[in-house]
């Protein structure tokens, strides 16, 4: 195919209408695959119920997949450079759709996880190339735009997901929420081929470090399942989960030092010499951990304290994709006119100031008040994505950013699944903590206590029915006042994480344009 030697010019950038249909395209696919990591968070329970297994074994649905995008994120760039950027994309989306089928058809729960993995796995390479392949066939002029049409896929895909899952679980049935992929899938990868396979990068016959894939695949498996099983099994108490979080230190502590010595490395390292790419994936993956945290307790608070359905939890969330939706074009085309440092310093003060507001809430707290810091919050996303990608790729070569790409994936996708664990164990620790707090007011001495115990036993309340019923308000409010030390905890991160930003170094030009100008 095109095996074209390093002395042809590059391919000139596409126009027009075969632009517009590969954007469409490459943005389907990575919705597609963002969206798969929180569809069925919403379905958990109704999988579960289907498949006969507790709802904990259902979160494997989640982590399985999420584990496998992790790992497969990284080597995204050696496996590019072996088959080329075009074939293994569209190899990846058509492992996806496959395996988004075989989900579906599962009938048992350790079915449905191999599915989950395989589709995981196969899903790992489309994000990180979804961005090389459009910023190859922008116009140097327009990357801008380019980069803006994809972070707004990768933030809106997150909050369709739980809408999304609700709906098609409630009105359908679960399978659905994995068949939905077919069509789109099958439409992307004809769409990607037919107008890309003639501009395939150059292949190298590269040996694959097979230590550092062993390393990288028991480490980051140990630390995944040390995450999701960690608070059932209540942490380092149990031996598995000391033994698993042992596992990931040694593997993950080796790959690193392996890594830095390997000829043909399978995770590049060498990145983190670039100021700018260190800097900049620092920001995202804390800035994600922060941001993740809040968009997973926010629903679970609304569905078990508050008793809100899995639609309306879903609609809560779902405002914070409105200005996101609408600014990230704007932000993405005038970019280059601010200091991206400020564009992120904005975002992170947003971030931190809805995530204050959401901590004053208490649980009497009606949709509409829930709902305006949650549209407020859709200011920063764009201010927040679109800026710390381009300061991560800044000054790097063209060859690079698919590996650039995969590593910042990787960073990201962890940031999110470390934050899920800690963020729904805290926020129960807190819950248990502030319950026994307040059932110290629940006495005969406190005179607010015995008035309502006297209004319910007036209400023809028993002794035992009576005090169920405190202990449920009891429950609700310890469950409210830890989300509100949830969010409070985020704003404070943000706010930490303000400085970190100020060590990028400008320039931040237009992506990869070091290799892409020449």
């Amino acid at each position: 195919m095109a095996a074209t030697p390093e002395s042809t010019p590059p391919l000139k950038p596409l126009h027009g209408t075969p632009l517009v249909l590969l954007t469409i395209a490459v943005a389907f696919s990575t919705f597609m695959e963002v969206l798969d990591m929180t569809i069925v968070n919403v379905a958990v329970p109704h999988i579960a119920g289907s498949l006969a297994v507790s709802p904990n074994e259902g979160t494997w649905t989640i982590s399985s997949y999420s584990l496998a995008s992790a790992i497969m994120q990284p080597l995204t760039g050696w496996i590019a450079r072996r088959f080329g950027e075009v074939r293994t994309f569209v190899t990846s989306v058509l492992l996806f759709v496959l395996f988004s089928m075989f989900c579906g058809m599962a009938t048992s729960m350790p079915m449905l996880v191999f599915g989950r993995l395989m589709q995981g796995a196969g899903s790992g390479p489309m994000v990180a190339l979804s961005l090389t392949l459009l910023l190859s066939s922008y116009p140097k002029e327009k990357q801008g735009i380019a980069l803006a049409m994809w972070a707004m896929t990768v933030v809106v895909a997150p909050i369709f997901g739980p809408i999304l899952g609700g709906w098609i679980t409630d009105n359908f049935s679960w399978p659905w929420i994995f068949y939905i992929n077919l069509p789109v899938g099958i439409l992307a990868a004809i769409v990607t081929w037919t107008l890309l396979h003639k501009r395939e990068t150059r292949t190298v016959k590269a040996p694959i470090d097979v230590v550092g894939l062993v390393l990288l695949v028991v480490g980051v498996g140990c630390l995944q399942f040390m995450l999701d099983n960690g608070n059932d099994h209540d942490w380092f108490a149990s031996p598995l989960i000391l033994t698993l979080g042992l596992i990931a230190l040694v593997c993950l502590t080796f790959l690193v030092v392996w890594e830095i010595h390997a000829k043909h490395p399978v995770i590049d390292l060498s990145l983190f010499k670039q100021r700018n790419f260190t800097v900049g994936v620092i920001s995202l993956s804390l800035g994600m951990f922060a941001f993740f945290g809040i968009n997973v307790v926010f629903p679970l608070w609304l569905q078990t304290t508050l008793g809100y359905t899995a639609t309306w939890a879903g609609l809560a969330a779902a405002p914070v994709g409105v200005l996101a939706f609408l600014l990230s074009p704007i932000v993405g085309r005038n970019m280059h006119k601010v200091d991206l440092r400020l564009l992120v310093s904005w975002a992170f003060i947003v971030f931190a100031l809805t995530s204050y507001w959401f901590s004053t809430f208490d649980s009497a707290a009606s949709f509409a008040t829930l709902v305006v810091p949650r549209f407020v919050m859709g200011l920063a996303i764009p201010c927040f994505f679109i800026p710390l990608n381009q300061i991560y790729l800044s000054g790097l070569p063209a060859s690079e950013i698919a590996s650039a790409s995969g590593l910042s994936n990787f960073f990201r996708t962890l940031g999110s699944s470390v934050s899920t664990a800690v963020m729904v164990t805290l926020w129960q620790h807190r819950a248990i903590s502030h319950h026994a707090s307040l059932t110290e007011y629940v006495n005969s001495a406190q005179p607010g206590a015995t008035q309502y115990l006297q209004q319910l036993s007036q209400l023809g309340l028993g002794a035992s029915r009576r005090i169920a019923y405190i202990d449920q308000i009891v429950n609700r409010e310890g469950y409210t006042l830890a989300v509100n030390d949830i969010f409070y905890a985020c704003a404070i991160l943000f706010v930490l994480l303000l400085p970190v930003l100020w060590f990028a170094r400008p320039p931040f030009g237009s992506t990869g344009g070091g290799a892409m100008g020449h």
